[in-house]
């Protein structure tokens, strides 16, 4: 018998698609097209999807070697899950407002801010008719502090902005936070240690002239000044100390049970303040109850600020003295925390 020959124009010739059973009507067809199966239930046997997970099946034609590069399967950026946010960089805490407060006072191109000191002065005599009366008056200086100011500037390319946001960065936020930042930090280490600036007279929380000097603490039984090192009762000894000396100073004016006080204690050392008695009182019990107008605050610049080693300071937040300012103690002037100076456009 004589094969019936099969053709196939060039314009109808193609890929052969995925085939389902229902697609398949006579196996025959695939003669058409040059594939023979020796026995057609092969056909079913490649339908069938659990046959095909256990065997393969080829055909005379291999494919040729590769011409592209050789790689893995699934490059790793297709296999990453990126976490919403970013993690920021921690900084150290700015304590100076909470220590001493602010006050918003002058203009940004002041030059100095000047405190008036105020002293009455008079002695009274005993009454004489004709004996000369004893004269009040009053004597003042005046307290001048130079301003400093410092410039953070920041520049936003309009690439730049496009760029970041494709990794979800608000490039020109991020940079108006930096400059933020950066002039808070600048602004609390002038609080604390003020700027030093040829004849200037800008002085901080930690060397301004009118502080008193330090005073060493006793030693404990450990023979160490160290509250690390101190029983409770020693560490309320300590505090106990400066607060007669504090009283004693002011000759009753600060009364230590009435009026608002702060005990600046260093960083490293404050955590002792919950050093336990054989009683299990700690000394934070002992200063809260005994003492409940003082507030405890912490600051880092306390660590060794005194030739090395740590101190903590302890002071009224105000004084009611017939003063005609507000009273306070500890007073922290800024003309301004932040002035906007300049704009620039870059054209596109």
């Amino acid at each position: 018998m004589q094969a019936r020959e099969h053709y196939v124009g060039p314009r109808d010739v193609g890929a052969i698609k995925n085939l389902s059973k229902e697609d398949i009507e006579n196996f025959e067809d695939f003669k058409r097209i040059g594939i023979s199966f020796k026995n057609p239930q092969i056909v079913h046997q490649m339908m069938d999807s659990q046959v095909l997970l256990n065997c393969m099946y080829g055909q005379d034609s291999a494919l040729p070697p590769t011409v592209t590069t050789a790689s893995i399967g699934t490059p790793i950026q297709f296999l990453q899950e990126w976490l919403p946010g970013f993690v920021n960089i921690l900084t150290g805490a700015r304590k100076i407002d909470e220590l001493v407060g602010i006050m918003t006072a002058g203009k940004w191109h002041s030059e100095e801010i000047v405190q008036g000191v105020m002293e009455r002065t008079g002695t009274s005599l005993p009454y004489g008719d004709y004996a000369d009366v004893p004269l009040s008056s009053w004597n003042v200086n005046f307290e001048r502090r130079t301003v400093v100011r410092f410039e953070e500037g920041l520049k936003i390319g309009p690439l730049e902005e496009a760029r970041a946001s494709e990794m979800r960065v608000d490039s020109a936020s991020s940079k108006r936070e930096a400059a933020a930042l950066a002039l808070e930090i600048q602004r609390n280490n002038n609080g604390f240690y003020g700027f030093k600036s040829g004849a200037n007279r800008t002085y901080g929380y930690l060397n301004d002239p009118a502080l008193p000097a330090y005073v060493t603490v006793a030693n404990g039984v450990s023979g160490s000044p160290l509250w690390a090192n101190k029983t409770m009762t020693e560490i309320t000894r300590d505090i106990r100390t400066a607060v007669a000396a504090l009283r004693t100073q002011a000759q009753d004016t600060i009364d230590p049970e009435k009026t608002p006080m702060i005990l600046a204690c260093s960083t490293n050392t404050v955590d002792f303040l919950s050093t336990t008695s054989d009683f299990n009182v700690t000394a934070k019990d002992w200063l809260t109850k005994n003492y409940p107008m003082i507030r405890v605050v912490s600051a880092p610049q306390l660590n060794a600020a005194n030739g090395g080693a740590n101190v903590f300071y302890l002071y009224a937040e105000r004084v009611d003295d017939m003063s005609t300012d507000d009273g306070r103690v500890f007073l922290q002037v800024v003309p301004a925390t932040f002035m906007f100076l300049a704009l620039n456009l870059a054209s596109l």
